[in-house]
């Protein structure tokens, strides 16, 4: 892509400092490819009348859940399927050594880097609408408080009636014509998300920056507001992770996604850092229970927002087989908690799906799947650094391809964290996350700042502050 001004605005050297590449190697290609022409391995049965639907982003080809939500009797039962690598990846084959050594896909604003090749993330893998699909059919059956009485997976057949995106779930739920195949999502995902604060779960409601083609041929940053269809949306995610969770534990052997509790010294922090904020903190409140009280939209909140972010550091992945691991819990949800509903996108989802799906039909793990877990930890840490340089590198990017011609202009910012003589600070429009120079910047206050370096070839967006004069 070329902007106005001639210069190149596209993500290729992003790509080429990260070393990133779509291309697979040709025995791991080969094999993809005869995985389609042969189609899915394994017997399932046949769920094709269910209706699930998908939510996704906008355009998205890489499908990894469809669902449909149930009233029954009082309670609920929850759909929840799956895309089933486990029908196409060889254990231990090229693909799958490929596989492995990407660790999950890399999203850039001009395109992915894949975990799977497209021919099957983006064809027969993905849970696309109209397509007959291999997927791990989770059902989970919740009473009438949300609360979880059972939950099992199995493989089957499954076809998706409908794929929507966010933005239009949204919508029609707010014109109170959602679709029938998810009329039921509104209360329990209120139901869970009460549960999620009153077991503990910490959710944070920072700004999250996007990338979208603007109409100049460039990029433009953008604010996606979170809605209530992506916290329910979540919610269920959540709810199958956990189920998967104590699966495992329950049979001594998988692999968890956790995070320790914070130690007193980080929950001190966050008192001290709402005194200054001038945000009560009711005597008996969590942190869970304070948090989701807040208004987002306030400056205030926002600089504690950014503050809690110290709870929630050290998640990492623990596998375990014979017993169940010392820290089984992730402090961030305040439950055990598995990755099992990206494997089209993430690698270990396709290792814990198969534990569970051994383990629901009364059979051993596979032997492939006993061998790898000791290696998953450090595969997924290094995709997820990876995916957080890259995504942070697209972000710097775009920031100083849209304030180049600003320098020297004026903002107003609110003042997120302070630390070491600069603070991280937060402009509205455009809506940029960056740092600014100056001691004492006052947290959770709106100060005006002016903009002093933005330099596209480093990816560097600089501030100071604009002190105000009698």
């Amino acid at each position: 892509m070329i902007g106005t001004d001639g210069a190149e605005v596209d993500f290729g050297r992003v790509r080429e400092d990260f070393s990133l590449s779509k291309q697979f190697p040709a025995a791991a290609l080969a094999e993809a490819e005869k995985a389609v022409s042969e189609g899915p391995k394994g017997d399932r049965v046949d769920a094709t009348d269910l209706p699930l639907i998908t939510i996704d982003p906008p355009g998205a080809k890489d499908l990894d859940q469809a669902m449909f939500i149930e009233r029954v009797g009082d309670g609920f039962r929850v759909h929840y399927a799956i895309a089933d690598l486990g029908a196409f990846v060889v254990p231990d084959g090229a693909l799958d050594t490929e596989v492995r050594r990407r660790g999950q896909t890399i999203y850039l604003p001009d395109g992915n880097v894949p975990l799977h090749p497209t021919v099957l993330s983006e064809g027969i893998a993905s849970l696309l609408p109209d397509q007959t699909s291999p997927a791990a059919l989770w059902t989970i059956d919740l009473d009438a408080d949300g609360e979880p009485t059972s939950a099992t997976v199995r493989r089957a057949w499954v076809r998706s009636i409908a794929q929507f995106d966010y933005e239009t779930v949204q919508a029609a739920v707010d014109e109170g014509r959602q679709h029938p195949s998810i009329a039921a999502l509104p209360a329990l995902g209120d139901l869970r998300r009460e549960h999620a604060i009153r077991r503990g779960a910490v959710e944070l409601q920072l700004p999250e920056q996007e990338v979208e083609p603007d109409a100049d041929e460039g990029w433009r940053l953008v604010l996606r507001p979170r809605t209530k269809v992506d916290a329910w949306n979540a919610e269920i995610s959540l709810l199958t992770g956990m189920s998967a969770a104590k699966i495992m534990l329950d049979a001594g052997i998988g692999v968890l996604r956790t995070l320790p509790d914070p130690d007193d010294g980080a929950l001190a922090w966050l008192r001290r850092s709402a005194k200054v904020l001038g945000i009560e903190w009711p005597k008996d409140a969590t942190v869970a229970e304070l948090l989701a009280g807040l208004d987002a939209s306030r400056p205030e909140a926002l600089a504690l927002f950014m503050d809690a972010t110290r709870l929630l550091r050290g998640a990492g992945y623990t596998v375990f087989d014979g017993s169940a691991p010392e820290l089984s819990t992730h402090a961030g949800i305040a439950a055990s908690y598995a990755h099992v509903t990206a494997p089209l996108r993430r690698l270990v989802d396709r290792f814990g799906t198969e534990i569970c799906l051994a383990l629901c039909a009364g059979e051993e793990v596979p032997e492939w799947v006993r061998a790898a877990l000791p290696l998953l930890p450090d595969l997924m840490e290094g995709s997820d650094s990876l995916a957080s340089k890259v995504d942070r590198a697209c972000l710097d990017q775009v920031e100083a391809w849209v304030l180049a011609d600003r320098v020297g202009h004026e903002f107003d910012a609110v003042v997120l964290r302070a630390e070491g003589g600069s603070a991280e600070i937060f402009i509205a429009e455009p809506p940029v996350l960056g740092r600014c120079a100056g001691e004492g910047l006052p947290e959770g206050e709106t100060i005006r700042v002016r903009l002093t370096a933005a330099d596209a070839t480093e990816r560097r967006v600089e501030f100071e502050r604009v002190e105000e004069t009698a």
